[in-house]
């Protein structure tokens, strides 16, 4: 891949986007891992402002260690990064108080989490007139559907959606993205005990990534006993997720019924 040449086709794919819907740059919140940090770097590079939003909901504390190491970053770096903090754990709070204590699942609350995240964010770019950069990567976004509907799936673009985790990675290093995220294992950053994505998937992103591609290329080879289980997990998730990934159904009416 020509990194920097990627970077420089994301970065003024940005900046027209920007420019051609008439808003003032971008919205980015910062989990203290590496798909945010890329995106808000890349964000950060087009010029226009930048707002990086840290909203804590009783974060695991290395989670939020690692996302304001990375807000320092930016904002030393480029003088068009704004930060911004806003803790919602009391919002949260508030909702399991209100909320059935039988809704209250793991799964659930994650979800309320993402939620609360992306109303976070439409609230900053409705003031400010920005745009809601999402970070979700090609594996996520496309492949196993791992992100949350309304959540983190709710934004306004997708700059680094055609990208896969490893690449997300390589640029991020060629852009010389603080060590701590770059080694840090992926993690969605929704649940307080800092599980891994592989902790929840049980598959890393390469082996993700090569179940994508094994089936985009429609290949017959053999597939070890390792392989066959991450498939399995890759066409699980994908077809459970579809959901997420097509448009929303819409119920047509014939013509004849409504005159």
């Amino acid at each position: 891949m020509k990194h920097q040449a990627v970077i420089d086709h994301i970065v003024e794919w940005l900046k027209n986007y920007s420019n051609n819907s008439k808003t003032n740059g971008f919205v980015v919140g910062i989990s203290g891992g590496i798909d945010s940090a890329l995106t808000s770097t890349l964000c950060a590079l087009t010029g226009k402002r930048l707002m990086v939003v840290s909203m804590p909901i009783r974060q695991h504390h290395a989670e939020f260690n690692r996302g304001n190491e990375h807000l320092q970053w930016l904002v030393q770096h480029f003088p068009n990064v704004e930060m911004a903090t806003t803790d919602l754990t009391p919002i949260f709070e508030s909702m399991e108080q209100h909320l059935p204590t039988t809704l209250q699942d793991f799964l659930t609350m994650a979800n309320t989490r993402s939620r609360l995240r992306m109303i976070t964010l439409y609230a900053y770019a409705t003031h400010h007139q920005l745009l809601v950069a999402g970070t979700g990567n090609k594996v996520e976004d496309f492949g196993v559907g791992f992100y949350t509907k309304y959540g983190d799936g709710g934004v306004d673009i997708s700059p680094i959606a055609d990208l896969f985790k490893t690449e997300v990675y390589a640029l991020a290093q060629h852009l010389g993205i603080v060590s701590s995220i770059l080694q840090a294992a992926p993690t969605d950053g929704l649940f307080a005990d800092g599980r891994s994505d592989e902790d929840q998937i049980g598959a890393t992103y390469p082996e993700l990534e090569w179940a994508m591609r094994y089936l985009e290329s429609k290949s017959a080879a053999a597939l070890t006993e390792r392989q066959q289980t991450v498939m399995q997990i890759y066409k699980t998730r994908h077809a459970a997720n579809q959901h997420k990934m097509n448009p929303i159904p819409v119920c047509n009416i014939p013509t004849a019924l409504k005159e």
